[in-house]
């Protein structure tokens, strides 16, 4: 019987560092104002209680703003976000995270504990950290 390897959870690999917007800003405002630019993603915050956070990459400014030859400055987060996110609980284990973004085409995703996104979590952050944090 071969020894269990140990459990890397997702809260020991994310990101806590990241940008949360609001939906009605415009998206040369949101780019101008991010603190975190290596996360390649802006959280846009939910309007109400009853609402869900939305999701806008670079990639997705550069297909729906960029390529279509649209102004930054005239077109609003809520706009070409995705809403609503697919989240992660930071005590999953890694492993079911890599098969959650395999399955759903996702390359990162928030971390999200009792309502609140508190991380960004991404394939870099599993394979660069989570190898590491098995082998120790």
């Amino acid at each position: 019987m071969r020894p269990l390897k140990p459990i890397v959870r997702v809260r020991e690999v994310m990101k806590a560092d990241l940008d949360i917007v609001d939906g009605m800003i415009s998206v040369s405002e949101a780019l101008n104002n991010m603190k975190y630019p290596e996360t390649r993603t802006l959280i846009v915050d939910k309007r109400h209680e009853n609402d869900e956070f939305g999701v806008v990459m670079f990639r997705d400014i550069a297909k729906r703003v960029l390529a279509p030859d649209l102004s930054p400055e005239r077109i609003n987060m809520y706009e070409i976000m995705s809403k609503p996110v697919i989240g992660v609980d930071p005590e999953m284990d890694v492993r079911y995270c890599t098969k959650l973004f395999d399955r759903f085409g996702l390359s990162r995703a928030p971390v999200i504990e009792d309502g609140a996104i508190i991380g960004l979590v991404s394939y870099t952050d599993i394979v660069l950290k989570g190898v590491m944090l098995q082998d120790d």
